[in-house]
């Protein structure tokens, strides 16, 4: 039986976390900001395991800090780092050349904020002809209710709602895959 298109696979996931700082973390909700640095953090660190290419954005970083030292320790060191201005992602100076060189169509997508940078890259890989996974458990915004209707555009917009947990199954497929025991003690 052939693999549901729909799934994730390994081969062709790429992650991207979006504005994950220090200084923007500091004005989201404490709990909820805790959680997506966490959840992020898990899925970093799945990626590493799994050689998925992991791209990082940072907004602004002259005001707004650089990304939390939680998943910059998690990161492969020559893991690309793209400081921007504007909101979506695709806008920092050679992100969609490397991302376009990266071959992968699967894009999961994580960090601040939901409403504004993960909505503008969420939407803009979508009309470039990604696949794209945003782990709602890996967002937020300032006001709920913001990350709420955020979500609910997208998903009108045909891009995938996820959680950190079905990402990380979904990389394994079976519980034989050989990194099960360190991926599943990711888990939250």
């Amino acid at each position: 039986m052939n693999k549901s298109p729909a799934l994730l696979s390994t081969a062709n996931s790429l992650l991207i976390i979006v504005d994950l700082q220090t200084k923007l973390s500091a004005v989201m909700p404490a709990t909820e900001a805790k959680l997506i640095t966490a959840n992020a953090g898990s899925l970093v660190e799945a990626a590493v395991i799994l050689n998925i290419p992991v791209l990082v954005t940072e907004q602004y970083p002259k005001g707004l800090g650089t990304t939390d030292t939680t998943i910059i320790q998690k990161l492969p060191e020559a893991t690309p780092i793209f400081k921007k201005t504007g909101f979506s992602c695709c806008l920092a100076e050679n992100f969609c050349n490397v991302l376009e060189s990266s071959e992968r169509k699967q894009i999961i997508l994580t960090g601040l904020e939901a409403h504004v940078c993960v909505l503008q890259t969420a939407l803009e890989l979508l009309h470039n002809g990604y696949q794209v996974y945003v782990v709602e458990d890996a967002i937020c915004s300032r006001k709920s209710v913001h990350k709420i209707y955020a979500l609910q555009r997208m998903q009108q917009q045909g891009i995938t709602i996820i959680n950190h947990e079905s990402v990380l199954f979904e990389w394994l497929r079976d519980a034989s895959h050989p990194d099960f025991r360190s991926i599943s003690g990711l888990l939250q």
